[in-house]
């Protein structure tokens, strides 16, 4: 059913405990995001420099990762994501090399100093993650437990 929709069935409404519990889970979602944010900037980057850095780096192993999966991946725009692309081999963090055996592709690598700044970035968010799992876990499972005693 379209959101704003008149109607509205008995499983669908929500109690208060609901809005609580949804309100919780986006309250730590928005934490965590605030807390990747200022420590990508914390080392001169933007948290989607970080998010595409990561992209390149967990896919990159299995598959060249081309500008278009970088923006199917971010969720952006094909010419934000050739932006951003374009800032992170400004800065030396990223580089783009021809495909193996494709020459007419193009695909996203990270350099030396890439792989340094993704690896610090990335232990402080897994260090940060153990802290906050827990939470994120109750949370979560407060969630779906509620909601699958609905249906």
């Amino acid at each position: 059913m379209p959101i704003g929709t008149k109607r509205s069935s008995p499983s669908t409404k929500l109690s208060s405990a609901d809005y609580r519990r949804l309100a919780a889970f986006r309250y730590t979602l928005r934490s965590f995001l605030h807390f990747s944010e200022s420590a990508a900037a914390a080392v001169g980057l933007t948290g989607q420099q970080y998010q595409a850095m990561l992209i390149v780096r967990s896919l990159g192993e299995r598959v060249p990762v081309s500008i278009n999966d970088l923006a199917q991946q971010m969720l952006i725009k094909h010419n934000s994501a050739v932006g951003l692309a374009d800032r992170l081999v400004a800065q030396g963090l990223m580089v783009r090399e021809p495909v193996p055996g494709d020459a007419r592709k193009v695909q996203l690598l990270l350099t030396a100093k890439g792989e340094t700044v993704l690896g610090k970035l990335a232990a402080v968010h897994r260090l940060k993650l153990r802290r906050i799992g827990p939470d994120i876990h109750e949370i979560l499972g407060d969630l779906t437990r509620a909601w699958r005693q609905r249906t």
